[in-house]
């Protein structure tokens, strides 16, 4: 009988491993929410902040690419993006290839109200984590890195 090769990695176990998906599943949407919950309130909603952000990443964008983007369907895309409008944070024009098509860009305004919000987000996030002590931020850090690679950014 041949050996089972051997790995530098320790065999985890399945059992644990199931529990860590669901402890940090549960803690990076609780994180996520109330970072969303945080940066919003009378200038965007989170769904006006997500398309800003798409935008101020991304480019123009098409409706359709923007509802494909969100996963929300077209109607949806549409009032979150006339509410834009009317606030002065995007603008429509024609599409340059398909005159037919609704193309959006996010404007100075935009920007700016995209980069307050992030800052509240930061600062609400910044205050939480002064809180800590420094082998718990230390932890954080490397948990912060591990979790940018196991995302592929």
């Amino acid at each position: 009988m041949t050996p089972a090769p051997t790995t530098n990695q320790p065999t985890a176990d399945p059992a644990a491993t199931d529990t860590l998906a669901i402890d940090l599943r549960t803690a990076v949407m609780r994180t996520s929410r109330r970072l969303r919950v945080e940066a919003t309130g009378e200038a965007i909603t989170p769904g006006q902040y997500t398309v800003l952000a798409q935008l101020n990443g991304s480019g123009p964008a098409t409706l359709r690419a923007l509802a494909q983007r969100e996963h929300v369907q077209a109607p949806s895309m549409t009032r979150i993006v006339n509410a834009l409008a009317e606030q002065g944070f995007v603008t429509r024009s024609a599409h340059p290839d398909d005159g037919r098509q609704v193309h959006v860009d996010i404007t100075g305004a935009g920007r700016t109200v995209l980069e307050a919000a992030r800052n509240q987000r930061t600062a609400w996030l910044a205050q939480r984590v002064a809180g800590l002590s420094e082998e718990d931020r230390t932890v954080l850090s490397r948990a912060a890195r591990i979790m940018q690679e196991m995302s592929g950014k």
